[in-house]
């Protein structure tokens, strides 16, 4: 599988589109005013504890109060406690009071109602490494296995002993076959780093209830910093500035990947040329095509998002248990694309269509499964329920495209649809009538709604109006107006 990063700057965004085997896979975009949050360090201010929850409420300066769970807390907090070692850890109550300022890491972006949520476990990333200055323990990321597996571990243990390291280390993805020296040059900026963030925290006037202490890098540099694979061709910036600054990066941070840096200077768009504002566009819609002719539905709730699938004009199989195995297989490949590409979280409910044999229910699973493998955001599966269902979970740590690039509609209101011109003719007629025995001076009333609806009141459904106009005793005026959705209307008492 080849890699290629494209990377978009606009004055008002920056977006990066990661393409596999020419094909998008996923898609980050970053608005200038309003950047994400994940990775900062805040020194907030606790503002409210919830002992029934074990959680709290913590200002960070942001519009919502960020959300801290003690399952997000390290162990300990204080010297004393750092120095013991309680079997149990003390509830949130005990911990934590009103008032007070603590040291927190934003782990996932506020979504909808709800704030950022927080973590006092704070993680600093470098290209190879994550240090964690309250852990103890040394990880080596899943997908690097067998005998690099553990060369890393002695190094990195070995590293830490050497330079009398306070804290605990990840090895990330991009650290199999890295040098010795290059892993104790990231532990050195790592801990620089750390001491930066300590003194800042220092600095800071006890009048401020909260401050930024720590900002990760823009998406541009984090993108060289965190996407950057053995498998990467090349990254194509749009940018001359950007491009400059990344090569800079690049020179200090990943000197292998600077040949692949490239400035694109072509008349068309960097993201229209490779089709990706097309895929964009695709991506916000419900129907996702399978080249068999079988289609996905997705629909996205806050609760979760459930993904149905139809075999539609597919037709090719031997039989229909061949037909319906094909489009599930296929499937599978278009779900786990599009679970990335939307960047859709949370619990989520996969409808394949039904198989009658139990051998082809396991290659499906096996396949979504090998298919999840590419996936970066932590995945879970269930197998097959007795109704034909698949429940998965897939982490989430910001929101989706949807969430970033749509807003409830304006007539709908976010339902998705809106109630029929016939619904709202009969329910002005039930409010004429109510407003009848609730009103005896008015002479006349005047309905004023959409145009659709008052074109329907003059048409099919004007002898109704006139009907009961005469049962009332009083006139019925009908005026247009277009600032009016479908479904508002307004009685006017004359």
């Amino acid at each position: 599988m080849t890699q290629e990063l494209l990377i978009n700057i606009s004055p008002s965004e920056s977006r990066v589109a990661v393409l596999e085997d020419s094909v998008l896979s996923e898609i980050y975009i970053e608005r200038h005013n309003k950047l994400g949050s994940v990775g900062n360090i805040y020194l907030g201010t606790v503002v409210r504890v919830l002992a029934g929850m074990q959680a709290c409420f913590v200002d960070i300066g942001q519009a919502r109060t960020g959300f801290l769970h003690i399952n997000d807390m390290q162990f300990n907090l204080s010297k004393t406690e750092l120095n013991a070692t309680p079997t149990t850890p003390k509830p949130i109550e005990q911990r934590l009071y009103e008032g007070q300022r603590i040291l927190v890491q934003v782990i996932k972006d506020p979504l909808g109602s709800k704030g950022a949520r927080l973590t006092t476990d704070i993680s600093l990333p470098s290209r190879y490494l994550v240090y964690l200055p309250f852990s103890e323990n040394i990880g080596i990321s899943q997908r690097i296995d067998g005998d690099e597996r553990e060369r890393l571990k002695q190094d990195l243990s070995e590293i830490s002993h050497q330079v009398n390291l306070q804290g605990g280390l990840i090895a990330r993805t991009a650290t199999e076959n890295v040098p010795r020296h290059k892993l104790e040059a990231d532990i050195y900026y790592l801990l620089q780093l750390w001491k930066t963030v300590q003194a800042r925290r220092l600095q800071i006037n006890k009048k401020h209830k909260s401050a930024l202490i720590y900002q990760d890098l823009a998406l541009p540099t984090r993108a060289i910093r965190d996407f950057i694979g053995e498998n990467t061709e090349r990254v194509l910036i749009d940018n001359s500035q950007v491009f400059d600054n990344i090569q800079q990066f690049a020179k200090e941070f990943v000197p292998q990947i600077s040949p692949k840096l490239q400035l694109h200077q072509g008349e068309a768009g960097l993201f229209d040329l490779y089709r990706v504002e097309i895929e964009l566009k695709n991506a916000l819609n419900r129907r996702v095509d399978l080249q068999s002719g079988g289609y996905l539905i997705i629909d996205q709730t806050e609760a979760m998002t459930t993904i149905d699938v139809n075999t539609g004009s597919f037709v090719n199989g031997r039989s229909q248990e061949e037909t319906i195995y094909k489009t599930n297989l296929e499937a599978t490949h278009a779900i786990a694309r599009q679970l990335r590409l939307r960047n859709l979280g949370g619990i989520i409910i996969l409808d394949f269509i039904d198989m009658a044999e139990q051998a082809h229910r396991d290659d499906v699973l096996e396949s979504l499964k090998q298919q999840l493998k590419n996936d970066y955001a932590k995945t879970s599966l269930s197998e097959f329920s007795s109704l034909g269902l698949i429940e998965m979970t897939r982490k989430r740590t910001r929101e989706s495209l949807q969430q970033q690039l749509c807003e409830p509609c304006l007539s709908c209101g976010g339902k998705g649809f809106v109630k029929s011109s016939e619904t709202v003719c009969l329910e002005i007629f039930r409010e004429l009538m109510r407003f009848a025995r609730s009103y005896n001076t008015p002479k006349k009333f005047t309905v004023v709604a959409n145009s659709t609806i008052i074109d329907l009141l003059e048409t099919s459904e004007a002898d109704t109006v006139a009907e009961l106009a005469y049962l009332l005793g009083r006139k019925i005026d009908l005026a247009s107006d277009n600032r009016y959705s479908q479904e508002q209307y307004d009685i006017l008492l004359d």
